[in-house]
């Protein structure tokens, strides 16, 4: 029974080709092929088969037709399933380029989140560096004022002796004010006595007089000489004690206004240096408690940068184990497509094999005579 048998083949780029073998075919079982194995194999295989048959002679000849046809339709049937998986090669390499290489490469999110943190460590440690230098300038401002409180103190301590020394010379003017009060009252008594014991001459001689007559008309002259020596006496005496007086009262009013302005400057010093050393501590303490204030805020943002720092830190391990993670499945992913890749160019070089080995039986089928023994085994030889 004669009949035309079609083959078609699938080319890559999705161009058809029909195959029409023009032959009889017999219908019995011929050599199968086990296993998808290279074009060398099957060529070697096809190779030794007809080999065999063109042994046997030109007798077998027809036979030895049958036999490759069958083979002919196993080659196809294989062509077929490799084409197939070929096709589901392609499908599974375009997946993998187009879904696959785009989310691996992706590591923008990554960067942007790791910038972020970067930025944030930076502005911590800025501020953290301003808050030290604010604390140091704190620390120096405070040495400053301790160091003109200290002055202050020294000033105050000596103004504080300064009126001690004053005071102690007011005490030594008022004693001797008071000595000089006594010896003015002295004199006044000396001189009230004087006064008291002239009158009282006066009186005896004048007593003495009116006894005797004859001894007031002869010393009538030297009485009145005596009175008026003794006037003269206590004139001279009154004005020396009102001079010694007034000298006195002068002195003693110009060193008590001498004092007085000296314990007034004094006391005003005095008190403005307690103004001042009384401001100066109300300073100290302010500098003391902005001082404590900022080194518990300087403890508590340490201990924040500490814990950013940390927080960071595991935040990068975290993004390195997943990049790690990522170009490990890209490296795997890679390494897939190249074996694919590998393995879609074996089966495309079977494939141009097994058209070759087709065009070749084609150009044999449909040549007007039979092939001879030698032209098959001159074919098989080019085919392997």
């Amino acid at each position: 029974m004669a009949s035309a048998r079609f083959f078609r083949s699938t080319v890559p780029h999705g161009f058809r080709q029909n195959y029409t073998v023009s032959t009889p075919i017999f219908h019995t079982m011929g050599t199968e092929i086990p296993s998808l194995g290279g074009s060398r194999f099957l060529s070697e295989d096809l190779h030794r088969s007809s080999y065999a048959s063109v042994e046997l002679g030109v007798s077998n000849e027809k036979e030895t037709m049958q036999n490759l046809n069958d083979r002919l339709g196993s080659y196809l049937e294989k062509v077929r399933i490799l084409e197939e998986a070929n096709s589901k090669l392609e499908v599974q390499i375009r997946e993998a380029q187009e879904g696959g290489s785009p989310e691996v490469r992706d590591y923008s999110r990554f960067e942007t989140t790791i910038t972020q943190l970067r930025k944030e460590i930076l502005e911590a440690t800025l501020a953290n560096a301003q808050i030290v230098l604010h604390i140091d300038n704190s620390g120096l401002a405070l040495e400053d004022f301790k160091t003109k409180f200290e002055s202050e103190l020294h000033s105050r301590e000596n103004v504080e002796s300064d009126i001690r020394d004053l005071r102690k010379i007011l005490d030594g003017t008022n004693v001797s004010r008071l000595h000089l009060e006594n010896d003015v009252e002295t004199l006044n008594e000396q001189l009230i006595t004087l006064k008291k014991s002239h009158k009282e001459e006066i009186a005896e001689m004048h007593g003495q007089i009116a006894q005797s007559g004859v001894q007031v008309e002869v010393d009538a002259p030297t009485g009145q000489n005596l009175g008026q020596i003794m006037e003269e006496m206590r004139a001279k005496y009154e004005k020396i004690a009102l001079e010694n007086q007034a000298e006195l009262k002068a002195w003693h009013e110009s060193k008590i206004e001498v004092v007085q302005v000296q314990v007034t400057e004094s006391s005003a010093a005095l008190k403005e240096a307690r103004a001042q050393s009384q401001e100066e501590r109300k300073r100290m303490q302010t500098l003391e408690i902005e001082l404590q204030t900022q080194n518990g805020l300087k403890a508590s943002l340490e201990g924040s940068l500490e814990e950013v720092r940390l927080h960071c830190n595991m935040q990068i391990q975290q993004h390195n184990a997943i990049l790690l993670q990522r170009e490990a499945e890209l490296k795997e992913l890679r390494s897939t497509i190249q074996k694919q890749m590998q393995d879609y160019s074996i089966l495309l070089s079977l494939k141009v094999e097994l058209e070759a080995e087709i065009e070749t039986y084609k150009k044999l089928l449909d040549g007007g005579e039979e092939p001879t023994s030698n032209q098959l085994r001159i074919n098989l030889m080019n085919i392997r």
